[in-house]
């Protein structure tokens, strides 16, 4: 399964890694996943995995089951 966020759509960034002396290698950013159970708008209830970001948004909207 892919690193991505379900409901933003969201994957990880690529770049290069740099030392002192300006050597490059390619490195990943991953992006910090969380499991949570979300409520849609039917009140069915899924367990997702969203990015931290995604999960502060949901937790402001109060769309998180406890």
């Amino acid at each position: 399964m892919a690193r991505k966020d379900d409901l933003t759509g969201k994957g990880p960034l690529s770049g290069n890694s740099r030392s002192h002396a300006l050597n490059s290698t390619k490195r990943k950013w991953n992006l910090n996943l969380q499991k949570v159970q979300v409520m849609d708008e039917n009140g069915k209830v899924m367990t997702m995995k969203v990015s931290a970001r995604t999960l502060r948004t949901l937790k402001k909207n109060n769309a998180i089951v406890k």
